[in-house]
């Protein structure tokens, strides 16, 4: 796994533990998590960045995946382990 996978989350989302164990399963040791509830500053970049309010909000590189359901579709589809491998 090569991609750099970022994750905007917080501490009690349950979509987030989700997204995050499907990353664990497809090989994804490493992921960088911008924890948005302790840093508002961070809430803001992260709206600006994907144009979107709810967590987790998932790059892989600099690939906007979305979110925990647009992570499983993509998954679903046979997309991600293409982009992790980028």
């Amino acid at each position: 796994m090569n991609a750099k996978v970022t994750m905007y989350c917080t501490a009690v989302c349950p979509y987030c533990v989700r997204a995050e164990s499907l990353l664990r399963q497809r090989g994804v040791a490493d992921i960088d998590k911008i924890r948005i509830d302790e840093d508002p500053a961070q809430r803001d970049a992260m709206i600006a960045r994907t144009g979107r309010r709810t967590v987790p909000q998932i790059y892989i590189g600099e690939t906007h995946v979305g979110g925990c359901d647009d992570l499983h579709a993509l998954d679903r589809a046979g997309g991600l382990a293409p982009l992790l491998q980028a």
